[in-house]
């Protein structure tokens, strides 16, 4: 500890993914604020995108650590990042990203901080700190009851699970098993668990569920903190697209409006835009819809639309190919939806923003996220059938019932609860996170 300020020192280690970065980033700041002083660790190209939500207010208490990986054939720095990765470069970026232990070991030997704070799936931050008598502390920014769904799956097999309302289907069974064989040379299932027992005597979390936190606690045995929403309420900054969105969507009725989103990491296939497309049509909602391509793919919306789609939701909808203000739409008076893909950074930001949920899971933790949403009465999820493929109608049929429909009243209202009791508990968890890693520091 930096005796003479008494400031504690931290490196953050979050994986290489927006969805990841961007709370270890709004924790950062919340830190800075109690005396913490964060040196956040990523490649340069991430590091790049997040300079600007770095205000003149944190430029000197939060600094930027590149982490180069290793090089690798036909694998450039600016694919050293998961947003718009082409999907068959997803296990190189692992194998990249697991490789990095010398230089982060060499990146923690220069700056000694007091204690490090890092990601799942990271087995070799621990290991290194510990080496070097530093405290490493696990922020989990998934969803705990993710978590201990495969935590419980791995540990007690053959044990009935506790928590009926968090379940996978068959063929999101069978899709999780196909992802795990791509990845199986990373030990996947090991690391995941031993990545938690190194976490120094706390865990922290981005939930709010108690009763997961505590079924999580009697697993690992050990303490776990929740952090809050980490959700950043200040609108993004306004730029000319910005504004011409925000322009937009001042022309639409109070609460007739969705925004449909579906990460970074995820792109839709043809069939599936059509799918969307149709669905958004039936609906008869207003809609902004956001639609990601991979990096160096040559395709514009008009190549993969349906044929007259956008002449025939007119004024009714937006469609963009490329980054839109989430935390601004999400915010605006018009929105009374969100039709995402589940990641927990979108769902914690829709509920911190009272804005009810149509799930559209794809994989990993989506499928076990949009259960949560559906059994705390803030969302109702788009069916797809028995294969997993999505459905027209299911999609209109969940919008018009969260936006439209009577049936959907109650959500609308759970949701804007929902949303006033995490304001409620304003910097009351961040205090709590900020004593217990007091603690860790003095006692280590």
């Amino acid at each position: 500890m930096d005796v003479k300020k008494n400031t504690i020192n931290v490196v953050m280690l979050p994986w290489i993914a927006h969805g990841h970065i961007s709370p270890f980033l709004e924790l950062a700041k919340k830190l800075t604020k109690r005396n913490f002083h964060i040196y956040l660790c990523s490649t340069p190209i991430n590091l790049s995108s997040i300079k600007k939500n770095i205000t003149k207010e944190y430029s000197q208490s939060i600094e930027l650590v590149e982490l180069h990986l290793p090089s690798l054939p036909n694998f450039p720095p600016h694919y050293h990042t998961t947003n718009g990765l082409p999907h068959h470069l997803k296990e190189t970026l692992v194998e990249a990203f697991f490789s990095a232990g010398p230089t982060f070991s060499k990146i923690l030997q220069t700056l000694n901080p007091d204690l490090v704070i890092y990601d799942l799936n990271i087995t070799w931050v621990a290991e290194i700190a510990s080496s070097i008598n530093i405290p490493a502390v696990q922020f989990l920014t998934f969803s705990i009851g993710m978590i201990v769904f495969f935590l419980h799956m791995f540990s007690k097999p053959g044990v009935e699970f506790p928590f009926p309302e968090i379940y996978l289907r068959e063929h999101e069974v069978i899709q999780m098993q196909q992802l795990a064989k791509g990845y199986s040379k990373f030990n996947i299932r090991d690391t995941f668990i031993e990545s938690i027992r190194q976490s120094r005597d706390i865990i922290l979390v981005k939930d709010f569920e108690v009763k997961y936190m505590d079924y999580f606690s009697q697993l690992v045995s050990k303490k776990i903190v929740p952090i809050g929403s980490l959700v950043n309420n200040s609108i993004d900054q306004i730029d000319e697209h910005a504004l011409s969105i925000t322009q937009w969507l001042d022309k639409k009725e109070k609460g007739s409006s969705v925004f449909v989103s579906f990460g970074s990491e995820w792109f839709l296939s043809k069939e599936e835009i059509h799918q969307v497309a149709q669905g958004l049509e039936l609906s008869k909602v207003n809609f902004i819809w956001v639609i990601r391509f991979p990096k160096d793919e040559k395709i514009s919306i008009d190549d993969v639309l349906p044929q007259g789609f956008l002449e025939r939701v007119g004024e009714r909808g937006m469609v963009l190919d490329k980054w839109a203000p989430q935390s601004t739409i999400l915010q605006h008076k018009s929105i009374c939806g969100f039709v995402s893909h589940c990641g927990w950074g979108s769902i914690t930001e829709s509920m911190q923003f009272g804005v009810p949920i149509i799930a559209m899971p794809f994989y990993n933790d989506q499928p076990i996220n949009a259960r949560i949403v559906e059994h705390i009465g803030v969302g109702v999820e788009a069916l797809r059938d028995e294969n997993g493929k999505l459905q027209s109608e299911e999609i209109a049929k969940a919008i018009r019932e969260v936006v439209i429909e009577e049936s959907g009243e109650g959500l609308r209202k759970k949701a804007k609860e929902l949303s006033e009791k995490m304001d409620m508990k304003g910097d009351e968890e961040i205090d709590g996170v900020v004593k217990e890693l007091v603690a860790l520091c003095h006692n280590k």
